[in-house]
C-alpha cells in the first residue's frame, strides 16, 4: 500500500507516519530525511544534494524525485507513506508518472483535517526528542520528569526555532496556497480520505485504521 499524508504544519503527519511504520512495516519517505540522508550519503546524487543546499538554493523537484526513484527501487516490495511530498500539483503528477514506472499507484491520499486556531496552540507547545524524534507536547504530553525521553531515554528536548505563533501562521499560509489545491486533484482521483486530527494519537490512529482498510 502506497499513501500521502496531507496536512498543515503540526497536524500530526509524521506521529502518524511513525505508527505506520511501526503497525504495518511500511517505509516513511520525508522530504526532510531524505535530503539530509542524501547529503550524507556521499552518492552521486547526495553530492548533487550537498551542492545545492551549500549554495542556498532550493532543491528541484527532479533531485526530489531522484531521491524518491531511489528508495522505490532499493524497497520494492514495501508499501511507502509519502510525507512532504507532494506539495504542487506538478509534484503530484510527476508522483504519479514514476509510479507508474515502476508498477506501482497511490491506494489512498489521507488528509488530516485541523482546526488552525487549536493547532497554533497544540505546536507552540511542541518539543521533540533530538535523538528519536519522539514528539512531546507541554500540554498533552509534557516531557519525562526525569528529563530522559520515554522511548530511547535521550535527555535532548529540542524545540524548533519557527515554533511561535507568527512562524506558524506564516507556515499554515504557505501550505494552503501550496497544497490545498492537492485536495481537489485527489478528490476527483478518487484517492482523497479526510481524517478528524484533531483527535488524540491514538484516536486519529483508529480512524486513519479504518480508512486504510
Amino acid at each position: 500500500m502506497n499513501i500521502i499524508l496531507l496536512g498543515p504544519p503540526g497536524a500530526g503527519k509524521g506521529t502518524q507516519a511513525r505508527m505506520l511504520v511501526e503497525d504495518r512495516g511500511m517505509i516513511q519517505l520525508s522530504t526532510g530525511d531524505m535530503l539530509r540522508d542524501a547529503k550524507a550519503s556521499g552518492t552521486e546524487m547526495g553530492k548533487r544534494v550537498a551542492d545545492v543546499m551549500a549554495r542556498g538554493e532550493l532543491v528541484t523537484d527532479e533531485i526530489v524525485i531522484g531521491l524518491i526513484e531511489e528508495r522505490l527501487e532499493a524497497e520494492a516490495n514495501r508499501g511507502f507513506i509519502f510525507d512532504g511530498f507532494p506539495r504542487t500539483l506538478a509534484q503530484a503528477d510527476a508522483l504519479d508518472a514514476l509510479l507508474a514506472k515502476h508498477g506501482k499507484s497511490l491506494n489512498a491520499v489521507i488528509e488530516m483535517r485541523v482546526d488552525d486556531e487549536a493547532l497554533v496552540a497544540r505546536i507552540t507547545a511542541r518539543s521533540t526528542c533530538g535523538n528519536c524524534g519522539e514528539v512531546y507536547n507541554d500540554q498533552s504530553k509534557p516531557w519525562p520528569e526525569d528529563g530522559k525521553c520515554a522511548v530511547c531515554g535521550s535527555t535532548d528536548q529540542t524545540r524548533r526555532a519557527d515554533d511561535n505563533e507568527d512562524a506558524l501562521r506564516t507556515r499554515l499560509m504557505a501550505y494552503y496556497k501550496q497544497t490545498s489545491p492537492l485536495i481537489g486533484y485527489y478528490y476527483a482521483k478518487g484517492k482523497l480520505r479526510p481524517v478528524d486530527g484533531m483527535g488524540t494519537p491514538d484516536a486519529v490512529r483508529h480512524e486513519l485504521d479504518i480508512q486504510l482498510g
